[in-house]
């Protein structure tokens, strides 16, 4: 697959088969992923893999009660509440794996670098036939101290970017874009 179609054929993937993602595909997908630039170069980011099916059940029961219990009606998640309350609801999707970007704090722009090097990674799994799917929601109980502790991740350390990845179930259909905003061209 070359890259403008991975760039275009990439979808967000909310189904997956039961079949784990093997380390070796993993750590190419990390490496793929540290390829992204940086600001000045400082490549801030850390990485936390988690594979284990009953800790990433445990970790979206966990989810969903920190996000029931801090949801603000007017946040966009607040309309999926009873979604998010149901016990059924797996946060990530059963995907096999979980794996965290994180920001190192000696980052100029190190959300930003990550997000990149999440793309890379994203990118890189759909080119080997691999689903992705952000879940952004996870992120701030992610960023709680005892979750990071639960982790291993360094408490100054930022969890910027919790991608699922799996193999898909069954076809990911195209969905539709919207045209580009561009503001100025000069």
């Amino acid at each position: 697959m070359d890259l403008m179609d991975a760039i275009y054929s990439r979808r967000s993937v909310r189904s997956y088969t039961d079949q784990q993602v093997e380390k070796p595909v993993v750590e190419s997908l990390i490496q793929a992923a540290v390829q992204a630039p940086s600001a000045l170069n400082q490549q801030p980011w850390a990485f936390a893999v988690v594979q284990d099916g009953k800790l990433l059940a445990q970790y979206s029961n966990r989810v969903k009660a920190h996000v029931l219990k801090t949801l603000k009606p007017q946040s966009p998640l607040y309309n999926h509440r009873e979604e998010l309350a149901n016990p059924e609801y797996n946060v990530f999707y059963n995907a096999g794996t979980l794996i965290i970007v994180c920001a190192k704090p000696e980052g100029v722009h190190a959300e930003e670098d990550c997000s990149l090097a999440a793309q890379n990674l994203m990118l890189a799994a759909h080119a080997m036939g691999l689903g992705t799917c952000p879940i952004g929601f996870a992120r701030p109980w992610l960023n709680l101290a005892r979750t990071k502790r639960a982790l291993a991740i360094p408490q100054d350390y930022t969890v910027v970017f919790p991608v699922i990845v799996g193999y898909p179930m069954g076809d990911r259909p195209p969905v539709a874009r919207r045209e580009p905003e561009i503001v100025s061209w000069r």
